[in-house]
């Protein structure tokens, strides 16, 4: 079953005529009766009856005619709509947002997406980086931005690193150690609880190079969770340290150490290799790295 065939049967339940109808579709009248005599064959029944030079529907013919409407007239609107979608004027991005972009990046989509013109209709969804991943290579998401030190690698995705965002320990405003001027020793920051979200092995062993094995997040982090708002919020209200991304929460104290630690965390949009892009996919990359740098 063909667009073509449903058309023919619109045209000649509105002419009533093979030849009239043939005419309009500018093919020859035995193209037409082969075009219904084989839509007629898949759908097993008789479409229209001959009487005289007439043709009328079947009851059955009548029920498809319906059906046939309704399925030219989407086709035609999906023909109409795919220019505007390759124009960016029709777009929707779905996102997946690991926790440490999520803190960062969740809010400023949401808000370009709501003052960008053309509309742009944005989802964004959180979880861990396993859980993302599946939903991408199941297409219910166009990409995700996590963490790369914590993916796997795989010759399925692709990733498009991000700026490298600096890492370090973070307080509340009026906690003991923020009013300290000099750098803390890092067992000074072991007498409070440490909250973090679970480290890569590329992050741990940054932590062990400057701090040594008290400084193994087994040891190191006893407030672990996935959601970053979450650690932000207990950080903000209680005598907690985190260890997070500095622009996580820009409202916490950042607490020197002697030594420094140097670490980074890596991001990076990953999209399924050879599945095409969305459109809006290129201004999303742009405006996080904007973002991130900012």
């Amino acid at each position: 079953m063909t667009l073509v065939q449903l058309r023919h049967l619109i045209e000649l339940a509105r002419t009533g005529s093979f030849s009239k109808a043939a005419e309009v579709l500018c093919i020859t009248q035995p193209a037409l009766s082969r075009s219904v005599r084989a839509l007629e064959s898949e759908l097993g029944a008789k479409l229209l009856d001959r009487i005289g030079r007439r043709s009328y529907l079947t009851p059955f013919g009548e029920h498809v005619l319906s059906d046939a409407r309704r399925v030219v007239l989407d086709a035609e609107e999906l023909r109409q709509r795919a220019p505007r979608f390759f124009q960016g004027r029709e777009s929707r991005l779905r996102i997946g947002l690991g926790s440490g972009p999520g803190a960062m990046l969740r809010t400023p989509l949401l808000m370009q997406a709501a003052t960008r013109r053309p509309p742009l209709q944005v989802e964004i969804v959180g979880g861990g980086i396993d859980l993302l991943v599946h939903r991408l290579r199941e297409r219910s998401l166009d990409a995700v931005v996590v963490d790369i030190r914590s993916l796997q690698p795989s010759t399925d995705l692709d990733v498009h690193l991000l700026p490298d965002m600096r890492a370090t320990f973070l307080c509340r405003k009026g906690h003991p150690l923020a009013r300290r001027r000099k750098a803390l020793h890092f067992d000074e920051l072991l007498d409070y609880p440490v909250a973090s979200t679970p480290l890569s092995g590329e992050a741990a062993l940054m932590l062990l190079n400057a701090y040594g094995a008290r400084a193994h997040p087994d040891r190191l982090v006893t407030l672990r969770c996935e959601d970053i708002p979450s650690l932000i919020g207990v950080v903000r209200t209680t005598d907690a340290i985190l260890l997070a991304v500095r622009a996580t929460a820009p409202d916490l104290v950042e607490l020197r150490t002697d030594p420094p630690l140097y670490a980074v965390a890596r991001f990076g949009v990953v999209t399924l290799a050879g599945r095409t892009e969305a459109p809006g996919l290129v201004h999303l990359r742009e405006l996080i790295e904007v973002l991130m740098r900012n």
